[in-house]
């Protein structure tokens, strides 16, 4: 048994957004067929290298992309613009609970596809739309992107390494406006699930990059925000905490091989900086009235930093990291990506998840994070080749044999 056993998804999102939301309710059971353009398919499809081999060892048509945000997905092929495609988007709209969609806005109006034509005939359909900056304002015409949004969100001006130490604006590693998205269109979706079950009505759900990136803004929002008289907007601190000291990266002594190393300290609390200084052999430093409190911290950042790194330079990172953890001060070492795999923690909590693909018979793939007691996740149907499912899915939903 799955949470959303019995929720049928139509999914007419593509890239990132849209599909991670629908890949939640998949995991989360539903039944989500996703619909792609007949020959080409979702973008990320052609995102690539890296691709799946085939069985002979060339590159196919399935990018690694486009295999880490579908699990748990059934493909169908659909031409949306034309009228017989149309009509089939309509008639599983009419047996859908969920309709996921990421075109720009007016598209689906221009389709007889839109929220208005589609609750028409289904009043219990939940209809998320996901667009760059949504249905309403100056900005709802534009095309949304992941790397804009990060920057006209502030997320930008607030990452990468301060101006005099060399830096400059930085996006973060991977797309987050449109990951964040994807989670917050999934809680809305859940919620207006919840609320159809409850009065028959389903509801129009308008998700935005740009306003879920400034949600996320969340303590940096705020502090700039509660100011009063107003402050000039945060800057960039790299590694740093704005809030918090010390809260960043700090270079350790070299490998064995001499290259430099690096670990993170995270001091969330007074206790836990008086443990940080007696591991350091610095007991002094706690009780200096400079240094007693948080917010002493953080106002003689400037000074305290500088001693830290000193100290911290004196011994190896497994050295500092057994002495830290003993002591239950929050700290880590800077992983790659392979390091992160092979970590005993990532692979007790089954992190990496194993498919039987068509084309390859165990394909590993991150697997989903939400741990379950009594209906955990699902983890049976690999990333869909293009079309792979259409018959069946169109003799299911419709009960036809009509190929469309």
């Amino acid at each position: 048994m799955h949470a959303l056993d019995g929720v049928r998804v139509l999914d007419l999102s593509r890239v990132l957004a849209g599909p991670w939301c629908t890949q939640t309710l998949a995991d989360l059971g539903a039944d989500v067929v996703k619909v792609e353009r007949p020959d080409v398919g979702d973008d990320t499809r052609g995102w690539g290298p890296p691709f799946l081999p085939n069985p002979d060892g060339n590159p196919s048509a399935e990018s690694a992309y486009f295999l880490g945000a579908n699990r748990n997905k059934r493909s169908i092929t659909c031409d949306l613009s034309s009228r017989q495609g149309q009509q089939l988007i309509r008639d599983m709209a009419a047996r859908a609970d969920v309709l996921v969609e990421n075109f720009k806005v007016g598209d689906m109006q221009r389709y007889g596809l839109d929220y208005a034509s589609l609750q028409s005939i289904n009043p219990k359909l939940v209809y998320c739309s996901i667009t760059g900056f949504g249905q309403t304002g100056p900005y709802a015409e534009r095309a949304g992107y992941d790397f804009a949004v990060q920057a006209m969100g502030g997320l930008m001006s607030v990452t990468g390494e301060r101006d005099d130490a060399g830096g400059s604006p930085q996006k973060v590693g991977v797309a987050v406006a449109d990951l964040f998205t994807g989670m917050y269109a999934t809680v809305a979706i859940l919620a207006a699930l919840r609320h159809a079950e409850r009065t028959g009505t389903g509801q129009h759900i308008d998700m935005a990059l740009l306003d879920t990136q400034v949600a996320m803004l969340a303590n940096l929002g705020a502090n700039f925000l509660v100011h009063s008289p107003p402050q000039p907007p945060p800057g960039r601190m790299g590694n740093a905490h704005v809030n918090i000291v010390p809260y960043q990266v700090f270079e350790v002594a070299p490998k064995p091989s001499g290259e430099r190393d690096h670990m993170i300290v995270a001091v969330g609390n007074d206790a836990q900086f008086t443990k940080f200084c007696e591991c350091l052999g610095q007991p002094q430093w706690a009780s200096d009235p400079r240094f007693v409190r948080n917010q002493d911290r953080v106002q003689n950042r400037d000074i305290l930093i500088p001693l830290l790194a000193a100290c911290l330079l004196t011994r190896r990172k497994t050295e500092w990291l057994g002495l830290l953890e003993q002591a239950k001060v929050p700290c880590g070492p800077i992983n790659n990506l392979a390091e992160v795999f092979a970590d005993p923690q990532v692979l007790h909590r089954q992190m990496v998840q194993t498919f039987q693909h068509p084309l390859r018979e165990a394909l590993s793939l991150v697997a989903s994070p939400i741990k379950m007691s009594e209906t955990p996740v699902r983890q049976h149907l690999p990333p869909p080749l293009l079309g792979q499912h259409t018959q069946e899915v169109l003799d299911q939903w419709l009960g036809t044999p009509a190929k469309r």
